[in-house]
This record gives structure tokens, C-alpha cells and sequence, in this order.
């Protein structure tokens, strides 16, 4: 079997890949490079070039061949590399007639617990957005900011005290509005120092949330690693890292209790399935990355399906319906508080053909948001 082609197919905010084989068998991947989808697409093609001709079976030998070409990296070439390895792992488990769990060592679970996304423009509708996760059979809410989802076009401005009161009193009342039975994953989105990571966390703590994300800049892991041994609440990050030698050097310092791999960041299955490895090493947990589409999801269902020391994982707003749900086919199933582990061939779906017509690219708009004094801010 030969690798007859490899496409970008950039559709709605999505980069998508399939791979094709000149025995009909056709792969779907995704990359996570958000708003460089563009860029990371001419880098599909170039890997393309390599990729035409070659046996896509033997998946370790191409991530290794790519990724060490040029010893170049970033969020560019991990998203590409991360496309077309998903898409890969696809390809291998149409080709031997199971899932990609199987072939992982799988399964270890029938379905994976998933945590639903809320946001909202006031502290109201991100209070009323837990209470509807709950009636709606979750059990647990995350993407959840104490600061409100206030536009990038809206100038910062507050004081130290006043951003601290705001947050603990927002996260006091998700609490309220949930009670005991839902775990509140709070993600504070790298917008504080790590003094100030501190003081609110300490706060935070009578709480009780799941885990506290990316409470500073992932840049300086030490950094991290403070802020992880001053607040008893477990730190989650790995969102923006691309490489199993990141999360190791964070796993090193004691700076994070849930690893964040992105599948369609970090390497891939192939690289997510490495990181899991090491945070099991460490008896750390595994919250997959996962802002994107359904093949996003499904690719993170394998990994949780193949690994022990899975935890729980995004599930996106608007996951069944449009434009999701008529871009891949079929979408994910959820169970309550859980979303089905996919048990067809490979990675269980497929592009529907069209997507790229019915629902055309739409680049995200470049918005860096402003102190009031003119500087920028981290949001």
C-alpha cells in the first residue's frame, strides 16, 4: 500500500488533512494551529511531497523522518505533523479493520468523561451556563474564566484587588450553581503573574475545582512549578507545548498534576500517546486538549480509550450541530456525562464531501488585547 496523495482541506476555522492510498483507504487528520491554519496547510503539502509513494503503515519511521528534517519546530510544523499523523493512525486501523485504540492497546474504557465548555459576556451567563452543563447531564464545566469572556476589543482595566474579589466571588457562585455533584475546571487562560496566580489560587482552594489551567505563561516552567507548590489545587497545563520533552521538564519540576497535550499540536496520537506515557510515569493525569472539530474529538476518544491514566477532556460547544456536524460525519455520541469510545475501523469517521463549499475558511481576526494605558495584555 502507497500514499497516493495528501490534502489540506481548510474548512469554516479548521485545518483538516486526508490522506489517500492507492488501495482506497483514506485518512482524516486535523491540525491545531488555530489561527495559522494558512501557514501549517503549505506545510502539509511540503510533508506531502515526502509522503506520496511511501508505505503510510509505518507511522513511527514518518513522524521521526519529518519532524527531525530540519530540527525546526513550533506550532506550525507540530500542527502539520499532528494532521497527518492522525490521519495516518486512520489509515492503519481501516487498513487491519479495527479502531485506532485497538492497534494502541486498547480499549481501556467504553466511554470517556468529558467536561462541556462554557462562556459567556457576563458573570450571569457563565453562572447560568453551569447550571444548564448540569441539567443537560454533566458533571463537569470547564473552560470556565473567573473573569468573564469580555472582547479583545474591550481596553483592560482594574485593580489588583478588584480583578481578586471579582474572580472569588465568580467562581464562589459557579459553585452555588452547580453544588458538589459537578467538578468546576477553572482555566485562567495565562492572564496572571505568578504572585498573582498565587494569591488568587490560595483563594480559590475552599472551591475545590478539578484543576486550575494555565494560571501563567507556559514560557517559564519554573514559573509554573511555584505557583504548583504554593496553591493546593492541582495545576493543568500543556496546551501550547509541541513536544514529550516539554511535558517531561514540566513533569520534572512537580509544576503540573494534569498534563494538556493538544493531539493535533503535540505530534500527533503518536506524540499524545508519549506524553501519556511519561505523565503515568509520574502518576499524573491526562485532560486532552480539544477547542476544535469532531476529528479533534474522535482522535482524542482513541487516546483516552488506549490509556490508563486518562481523566477527562473537552467537549465543544456546538459538537452535533452545524457547521461540525457537516464537516465529518458521524459526530461523536454522547452518554450523559461521557462521550462513546468509537468502535469502527480506524478512527471512525469521514469528511462529508462539500464541507469546504457549504462552509468556506474564515481566518481568525488578528486582535491582541489592550491595557487602557495602550500596553498589551494576555487573554
Amino acid at each position: 500500500m502507497k500514499v497516493t496523495s495528501v490534502r489540506p482541506v481548510l474548512v469554516d476555522r479548521y485545518l483538516l488533512v486526508e490522506v489517500e492510498t492507492d488501495e482506497g483507504l483514506t485518512g482524516v487528520g486535523e491540525s491545531g494551529t488555530w489561527a495559522f491554519q494558512r501557514a501549517a496547510a503549505e506545510v502539509v503539502r511540503y510533508f506531502g511531497e515526502y509522503l506520496v509513494g511511501k508505505d503510510p503503515l509505518q507511522i513511527e519511521h514518518h513522524w521521526q523522518y519529518l519532524y527531525r528534517a530540519f530540527h525546526f519546530r513550533g506550532a506550525v510544523i507540530m500542527g502539520a505533523l499532528s494532521a497527518i499523523d492522525i490521519a495516518l493512525w486512520d489509515i492503519a486501523g481501516q487498513y487491519h479493520g479495527v479502531p485506532v485504540h485497538s492497534l494502541l492497546g486498547g480499549p481501556t474504557r467504553a466511554k470517556a468523561r468529558v467536561y462541556r465548555h462554557v462562556f459567556g459576556a457576563s458573570r450571569e451567563d457563565l453562572v447560568r451556563g453551569c447550571a444548564e452543563a448540569k441539567a443537560a447531564g454533566f458533571n463537569a464545566v470547564g473552560h470556565l474564566t473567573p473573569f468573564v469572556d469580555a472582547p479583545r476589543s474591550e481596553p483592560f482595566e482594574t485593580t489588583s484587588v478588584g480583578q481578586l474579589e471579582w474572580a472569588v466571588e465568580s467562581v464562589r457562585q459557579y459553585r452555588e450553581a452547580v453544588g458538589s455533584s459537578v467538578d468546576l475546571c477553572i482555566e485562567i487562560h495565562r492572564q496572571l503573574s505568578p504572585a498573582q496566580a498565587i494569591a488568587l489560587g490560595r483563594e480559590l482552594e475552599q472551591f475545590r475545582p478539578m484543576f486550575y489551567e494555565d494560571p501563567v505563561l507556559p514560557d517559564n516552567f519554573d514559573e509554573m512549578a511555584l505557583v504548583a507548590e504554593k496553591v493546593a489545587i492541582p495545576i493543568a497545563t500543556g496546551e501550547r507545548l509541541h513536544t514529550v520533552q516539554e511535558f517531561e521538564m514540566l513533569l520534572r519540576r512537580g509544576a503540573v498534576q494534569y498534563v494538556r497535550p493538544d493531539v493535533c499540536m503535540c505530534g500527533g496520537i503518536t506524540g499524545a500517546r508519549k506524553v501519556a506515557a511519561v505523565a503515568e510515569a509520574n502518576h499524573v493525569g491526562v485532560v486532552p486538549h480539544n477547542p476544535l472539530s469532531p476529528v479533534s474529538t474522535v482522535a482524542c476518544l482513541h487516546l483516552a480509550a488506549a490509556i490508563a491514566n486518562f481523566a477527562i477532556q473537552e467537549y465543544p460547544l456546538a459538537e452535533d450541530e452545524a457547521p461540525k456536524a457537516e464537516i465529518v460525519s458521524p459526530v461523536p455520541k454522547r452518554d450523559g456525562a461521557y462521550l462513546l469510545v468509537p468502535t469502527a475501523p480506524g478512527l471512525g469517521i469521514a469528511l462529508v464531501p462539500g464541507g469546504e463549499q457549504k462552509y468556506p475558511f474564515r481566518d481568525r481576526e488578528l486582535v491582541t488585547r489592550l491595557h487602557a494605558d495602550g500596553s498589551v495584555v494576555d487573554q
